[in-house]
């Protein structure tokens, strides 16, 4: 399973908010760029970066921040946050993201992300399908929408979606445990996606729970920041997961 640290950032500062509530908002005294080599020097090759100013504005804000982690690392980055256009696209990939999520466009240009499964290629674009009691949200989860979670995942799946990153949004940041039933349900129902599990990761206990349920890969943040997740222990866990 691919362990996946996110590091999120607002005016280039590593935050975490609680159930994407932005009054949550709580910095860490570590740069995006500390954390990224603390997470290399043991052992993790890739990382999610989200953008959260760029997924409140609409387009990405903090390229800086992007351009220094692949500037100064040899980590894999998915990069997230406002990507709506093939310009914002073209600009991550310049400042060196290896992969993008999008998840607003989604919803309101179906056609448009569809097309970039096939012009960027599969590997490279991610759906972000984030929900709150079954409903997607976009916007950086500011907005509701009355679109099925299933329904939009599928739209997509038909289409030669590959990649597929979704969090159940009540239990974000707020380190209650993973939506297991939910992302059963979701491998069930679509058995050839790599689904990316995200949101409520407790310890390093939940992330090998999602591993024996058969998970592609799993992303956190806050357990590792409120210190619930050790370095060692994901440092370990790899190193298992390599000896199989």
């Amino acid at each position: 399973m691919r362990i996946v640290p996110s590091i999120t950032v607002i005016k280039g500062k590593t935050i975490r908010l609680t159930k994407g509530d932005f009054s949550s908002e709580k910095s860490y005294d570590v740069s995006p760029l500390e954390v990224a080599k603390q997470f290399e020097d043991h052992g993790i090759e890739r990382i999610h970066l989200i953008d959260l100013e760029g997924a409140k504005k609409g387009s990405p804000v903090n390229y800086a921040t992007l351009e220094t982690i692949t500037g100064y690392t040899n980590l894999v980055v998915n990069f997230a946050g406002g990507i709506h256009t093939d310009g914002d696209i073209s600009k991550s990939f310049e400042y060196g993201a290896t992969s993008i999520t999008s998840a607003t466009i989604a919803v309101y240009d179906k056609e448009l992300f569809s097309s970039w499964l096939m012009s960027y290629g599969r590997s490279k674009i991610a759906l972000g399908a984030d929900s709150l009691n079954g409903l997607i949200r976009v916007g950086g989860w500011q907005k509701g929408t009355k679109i099925d979670l299933f329904e939009h995942i599928k739209y997509f799946y038909d289409r030669g979606l590959k990649y597929l990153k979704t969090t159940d949004i009540s239990r974000d940041g707020a380190l209650e445990g993973p939506a297991f039933d939910l992302y059963k349900q979701i491998s069930d129902q679509f058995p050839e996606l790599r689904l990316f599990a995200s949101g409520g990761i407790r310890n390093i206990d939940d992330i090998k729970k999602l591993r024996d349920q058969g998970l592609y890969g799993v992303i956190f943040g806050k357990a590792f920041y409120e210190g619930k997740i050790k370095l060692k222990e994901l440092e370990q866990m790899i190193l298992e997961g390599t000896k199989k």
